[in-house]
């Protein structure tokens, strides 16, 4: 939608656009939540996860944003329980069964980090690069863009990550939030969108 309303037309715009989801929008509450579940996972502290999936489910604006975490978050769950079965997923795995909750994909993408062993600041700022690549890509396939304009966007975008991670390694649960509403506006209008490549 963004794209059909001609607010994404070429890399600027487009590198413009993932950068205030990054700083204002899903990013910036994704990577809060990241942070706060994988100390909750760190801590064993059950409590505090319940909270961060709850809201991690919770805050969406649109159904189908809802859907994509949620989908991404037990798809990526379902994968690392089949190829690489981590110590302790299973008690994890079986309080997000007891919520009857899907997780959302940063919650799941922090409780695989925490029982590996990552350390934060690298699953944070690995997290939020995949997030920018994934929109880059969808950028780069309906502008349509070169994969070069491609990869000049993600490297531009990449210290925009950084500094969302870094954000959010010191935020509080005050700083949870958004404010991006054109980006809430075009999820929310894609969804009757007559022509779509993407569920969201």
């Amino acid at each position: 939608m963004a794209v059909e309303a001609g607010l994404v037309r070429d890399r600027a715009t487009l590198t413009g656009w993932v950068a205030h989801i990054l700083d204002h929008g899903a990013g910036r509450g994704d990577a809060l939540l990241f942070a706060m579940a994988y100390r909750a996972v760190e801590a064993g502290d059950e409590p505090a996860f319940l909270w961060a999936l709850e809201r991690a489910d919770a805050m969406r604006a649109s159904r189908e944003t809802a859907l994509e975490s949620s989908a991404q978050g037990t798809a990526f769950l379902s994968t690392v329980a089949a190829a690489w079965p981590l110590p302790g997923l299973e008690r994890w795995t079986a309080l997000i069964d007891s919520e009857q909750r899907p997780p959302a994909h940063a919650v799941a993408v922090a409780l695989c980090a925490a029982l590996a062993g990552i350390p934060l600041p690298q699953a944070l700022a690995g997290f939020l690069h995949a997030v920018a690549a994934n929109l880059v890509s969808a950028g780069v396939r309906l502008v349509p863009l070169g994969q070069t304009d491609g990869q000049r966007a993600l490297a531009a975008l990449e210290p925009v990550a950084a500094r969302c991670a870094d954000r959010a390694l010191t935020a509080s649960l005050d700083d949870l939030g958004s404010a991006a509403p054109m980006v809430d506006w075009t999820s929310m209008t894609h969804e009757t969108q007559y022509t779509r490549l993407f569920r969201s």
